[in-house]
């Protein structure tokens, strides 16, 4: 009993260790030097907030406290994450003395910080700064350039108002992420041993040719949505680690240089809504580990490159919007595409039949349970990095960002292809968007659709199709889109599940059809089918009004109810921010943050 005694101690404070006395005391008047906003947790477009520092109370152990981690065997204090407390503004006291003498991480994320606390200036042995998604704007003050006493070697400054990021060329550091700001001029320098270089959404110009050829280290370079100008940079060819580029959005000119040969590493080249022109250099096929490939919305002319069938990772190949003509055929390797999940050639001149010989080699668009592999690893940290592909999703051009291994989509629209639909894309059972659309594609809708169980928008219209819709289609329970419209389609249309929620513009420029939802009726002859459990239907139709009979009853009285509410205590703002809250999530969901990286201890 007593070795129990004498041991259980020691390994006790090695999990939780006391914290240094010295540190809870500097953690308790860094608390007592700002005010939070505790009246309403979240409102309007601001992530959720949370008051970590509810829990920073004296007499405790602040090893214990929310947002703090502490060395597991000294007790210091290593760490501070108080991202999103909800401050209120103005209320962070510059003047307030906080020292950490041994604080590697600080996260002040989503703060409503106006401005650069001064304090971070004391903070000599900083490695890790967050102060993204704040109000912070102006220039990037100059201390900042000894910040850490040159220990810093990660900082995000992105969702910022920033107009200007001063000097950073000097400072030794490997991690910059500056994008989604209002920075203007020209780029600034990475500093050469920059790893990651992010700068995208900004307001930039100007040619990039001599301002990134010193950061050789580089292995992520994301510049894209500005508007910078030129040819793209020959000295890239000789990052012989970058594993991302992502320049999407400019207006650079010209061709792909051949010296980008050398970058064998590359797993993500994003060049989409350029101006570049020329046919495709060949360099691109010895990228063996490239995983995205996206080159649309150019002047890129020439062949289908087929060449690109043997690259063994590629997931997403986007050639849309560019001046692509011929067939695409393949050169007969033994296995082509063979991880494709995105394949968008839409908006070209290609002709001839539909791809059918690349189509049965499509096996990762027949998976249907693919693992997410696209983080990427930078040294000992990982990097989260989300590329985005704009994609026609509904008759809409949406961006997308990397969730590339569920989303899976086969894209032809827009050319002059000719011939009927293969029966084989019927197999590809992870798909989830199709679009054939605007070609002169001729012949039946294959039965084999009805197998596409993942199925949530299919795009056949402005086509020569002809034939009766299959009924195999109504089993697509997860068909949210269908357009059929502007073809030579006749018959009954089919009606059941997804089927019965279609409107008549799916349909519409095809005479010979008949049947709901259209208002041409059927001939007394024909019958209009029914799905093949109809009766069980009606059952559940039966039900599901009555149901909606109920919900009806019960929203009525909760409609009246609120509207006392509001009659009583005029407009609550508790209900205003509710559904303002309702619309930004949705609204945040479509844009998610293209990184986040924070170290708190020691590697």
């Amino acid at each position: 009993m007593c070795l129990f005694l004498f041991v259980f101690p020691s390994w006790a404070s090695s999990l939780v260790p006391l914290c240094n006395h010295d540190d809870s005391s500097a953690l308790l008047e860094f608390k007592n030097s700002f005010s939070l906003n505790v009246s309403f947790i979240r409102k309007k477009c601001e992530p959720a907030y949370y008051p970590r520092t509810k829990s920073w109370k004296n007499g405790t152990n602040c090893c214990l406290w929310d947002g703090v981690s502490c060395d597991t065997k000294s007790g210091y204090v290593l760490g501070i994450d108080l991202s999103q407390i909800n401050l209120i503004p103005f209320s962070l006291h510059n003047e307030s003395d906080f020292t950490l003498p041994n604080l590697l991480g600080l996260s002040l994320s989503s703060c409503k910080l106006k401005s650069f606390p001064s304090f971070l200036n004391e903070l000599k042995t900083l490695e890790n700064l967050d102060l993204s998604y704040n109000q912070i704007n102006g220039r990037v003050p100059s201390w900042f350039n000894n910040l850490g006493n040159g220990t810093l070697s990660s900082l995000d400054l992105s969702h910022n108002l920033l107009t200007s990021t001063g000097n950073l060329s000097h400072m030794n550091i490997s991690y910059i992420d500056l994008s989604f700001n209002m920075l203007e001029g020209e780029i600034p320098l990475p500093p050469f041993g920059t790893s990651f270089f992010s700068i995208s959404n900004n307001k930039l110009t100007g040619d990039l040719s001599s301002r990134i050829c010193n950061a050789r280290s580089l292995e992520i370079l994301n510049l894209s949505h500005n508007n910078f100008t030129g040819k793209l940079p020959q000295c890239i060819g000789t990052f012989q680690n970058l594993s991302v580029l992502d320049l999407q959005k400019n207006n650079l000119v010209g061709i792909i240089p051949k010296i980008y040969f050398e970058m064998r590493v590359l797993e993500t080249m994003i060049l989409n809504g350029n101006q570049l022109t020329g046919p495709l250099p060949h360099v691109i096929a010895k990228w063996k580990k490239l995983e995205v490939l996206d080159l649309g919305e150019n002047n890129i002319e020439g062949s289908f490159p087929s060449w690109l069938e043997s690259l063994p990772e590629l997931q997403v190949l986007v050639l849309r919007a560019n001046r692509f003509n011929g067939t695409i055929s393949c050169l007969k390797t033994n296995q082509t595409f063979p991880k494709l999940r995105v394949f968008d050639v839409s908006n070209n001149n290609f002709s001839g039949s539909l791809p059918t010989t690349y189509i049965k080699n499509f096996k990762g668009m027949v998976m249907t349970n693919v693992n997410d592999g696209l983080q990427y690893m930078i040294g000992s940290n990982i990097y989260s990095y989300y590329d985005s592909v704009v994609v026609t999703i509904k008759g809409f051009d949406l961006e997308l960002e990397r969730i590339l291994t569920t989303f899976t989509t086969l894209d032809l629209s827009n050319n002059k292809f000719e011939g009927e639909i293969p029966t084989i894309i019927g197999e590809l059972k992870s798909l989830i968007g199709l679009n054939l659309s605007c070609n002169k594609i001729n012949g039946p809708i294959p039965q084999s659709f009805g197998g596409l169980r993942s199925l949530e928008w299919l795009d056949l219209s402005s086509n020569k199709l002809t034939g009766e819709i299959p009924e195999a289609l109504t089993n697509l329970s997860f068909l949210s889109k269908l357009n059929l419209s502007l073809n030579q389609l006749e018959g009954i249309i089919p009606i059941g599940k997804q089927f019965n929620t279609f409107e008549n513009d799916s349909y519409k420029g095809n005479p010979g059809l008949c049947g709901f939802p259209l208002s041409k009726p059927c001939h007394k002859d024909e019958e209009q089918p029914r799905d093949s459990s109809s009766f069980e239907h009606e059952e559940e139709f039966l039900f599901g009004w009555k149901a909606v009979a109920i919900g009806y009853a019960s929203g009525m009285v909760f409609g009246i109810l609120l509207g006392y509410i509001v009659f009583l205590i005029k407009r609550p703002q508790w209900l205003i921010w509710f559904v303002e809250d309702i619309a930004c999530l949705i609204r945040r969901k479509m844009k998610r943050r293209s990184q986040k990286f924070l170290a708190n201890k020691r590697g």
